[in-house]
């Protein structure tokens, strides 16, 4: 073959396999910039003194384990981070009863209720006259102590207090105090009934109307029942209103209590049957149930807190059913107490909201009525603003003493 002939062959088949290379390297730069990667003519050298990017964990190198020694360190940069275990929640301790009603008294006496004013108008009076006497008795009966104990207070106090003045104003408070304290009446067993047969739990069921701070009176009452030393279980029975549970159950929380509860609109009694279950089988030594704040014009209502009742006592007696009754309330007050009394047997009454705008007269009227105690009082918004009643405290309160 010519000379010529053999030049043109090797020249082609040069072009040939640079033609075939250049499409291979092109090939493979596009595949690793669709894999994320860099083309090899794209890698960025690393500037001097700037440490070298990391590579990605699919192409780190592993490295050969060495020939003796200690072995080499577990890579654990791809590894998941374990989440941090969250830090347990810190019950509050309840204030102990005991220094409670006396923390009360205290507000009571810097309030400004009728009862206290009419008092105090009467001691400061430098002549006590017929004026002075009908003051001091609308004074009364606009506290709500109701006519009837009015007329009761106001005749013993002129028996015993000069017409034409007090001639020893300590006199006059000491016998003020004995009377009011006789109307008030601390002969009334005032102690919660937390007796119960062997294996079951005492059982407490809250009742009242709407808006009389009954889901709050009963968590509180958890509160006190625990700084007495009592392990309680919370009944969430108030399925009408909304949030009534979540409410009942943070209250419960707080102080290390579990709470029974349904979906809104579950069966009240189904949700109470529940939960005096629950304290049998747990062991608990009180069980509250809160109802809902049905209104006691509405019979309906009345007869299903009825039912709730007769439920319970399937698994365990009523030991108290506790009616919470708004202070501020005054007559009306009293016509919610004789509904509910016909309806559940009311054992005791819990006074709420007997803060500085209250009328400190109804203790006496509602206990009349009913022939039933109050049990426990409510001065104010904080979690510890509830105490055992106490007639001496309540009296020394109103009269600033």
């Amino acid at each position: 073959m010519p000379s010529s002939m053999i030049f043109v062959w090797t020249l082609f088949g040069v072009l040939v396999l640079a033609i075939v290379v250049g499409v291979s390297v092109a090939l493979v730069n596009r595949y690793r910039v669709l894999k994320g990667g860099k083309a090899p003519h794209e890698v960025e050298a690393p500037r001097p003194g700037e440490p070298e990017e990391p590579a990605t964990p699919t192409e780190t190198p592993t490295s050969p384990a060495p020939t003796g020694g200690a072995p080499a360190p577990e890579d654990t940069t791809s590894q998941p981070t374990a989440p941090a275990a969250e830090a347990p929640v810190e019950l509050e301790a309840p204030e102990a009863p005991a220094s409670r009603m006396a923390r009360l008294r205290r507000r009571l006496a810097g309030s400004n209720n009728a009862l206290a004013r009419g008092l105090a108008q009467l001691l400061s009076a430098d002549r006590i006259d017929e004026d002075t006497w009908d003051d001091f008795e609308t004074a009364l009966i606009t506290s709500d102590l109701g006519v009837g104990p009015t007329t009761e207070l106001v005749e013993k106090l002129r028996g015993e207090l000069a017409l034409d003045g007090v001639a020893d104003p300590d006199q006059a408070r000491a016998v003020l105090h004995r009377e009011l304290v006789g109307l008030v009446d601390p002969a009334m067993d005032r102690r919660l009934n937390l007796e119960h047969p062997e294996g079951k739990p005492a059982v407490i069921l809250m009742v009242g109307v709407n808006g009389t701070g009954k889901t709050t009176t009963c968590g509180k009452l958890a509160r006190v029942l625990v700084a007495e030393g009592h392990s309680v279980l919370l009944g969430a029975a108030d399925t009408f209103r909304a949030a009534a549970s979540e409410q009942l159950e943070t209250w419960g929380d707080r102080v290390g209590v579990r709470t029974v509860r349904k979906d809104e609109g579950a069966d009240p009694a189904s949700v109470a049957y529940e939960a005096v279950q629950a304290g049998i089988d747990e062991g608990a030594d009180v069980v509250l149930i809160d109802t809902a704040g049905r209104l006691h014009t509405k019979s309906g209502l009345m007869d299903e807190l009825g039912k709730v009742k007769r439920v319970i006592e399937k698994l365990a007696p009523v030991s108290e059913v506790l009616l919470v009754l708004d202070a501020t309330t005054g007559q009306n007050g009293l016509t919610q107490a004789r509904i509910f009394a016909e309806v559940v047997d009311v054992t005791g009454i819990v006074l709420s909201k007997l803060d500085g705008s209250a009328k400190g007269g109804i203790v006496v009227q509602v206990q009349r009525e009913l022939g039933v105690p109050v049990k426990l009082i409510g001065l104010g918004e904080g979690p510890d603003d509830m105490a055992p009643f106490d007639a001496e405290q309540f009296v020394s309160g109103l009269m600033g003493e």
